[in-house]
């Protein structure tokens, strides 16, 4: 009956560390497009650097409001069923003067 519960445990934990990694790269791709678009890359070459940071299959979008850039980094963690939760960062940059 302690393996079972062990075993479950153990995959509770890992599956932890794994939501906790994929939170962490998608908090690490929204600063590095605010930063790229800080140094005036072009918005398409600031999307790139985002997706480079960002967990495999993450979705990069960028939507323009006015004078702001807003982007949106998503990515599954994985896990069976209710465990393959959607981790979401966003941040708000302004965008430079043409």
């Amino acid at each position: 009956m302690v393996i079972p519960c062990i075993v479950v445990l153990l995959g509770m934990l890992l599956w932890g560390l794994g939501a906790v990694s994929v939170q962490l790269r998608c908090g690490d791709a929204v600063p590095a497009w605010a930063r790229a678009v800080a140094r005036g890359e072009p918005v398409a070459v600031a999307v790139e650097v985002a997706r480079a940071a960002a967990p495999d299959g993450a979705t990069v979008r960028v939507e323009r409001d006015g004078d702001l850039y807003r982007v949106r980094v998503q990515a599954h963690t994985l896990g069976p069923g209710p465990l393959a939760v959607d981790v979401t960062r966003e941040a708000v940059a302004r965008a430079e003067p043409e």
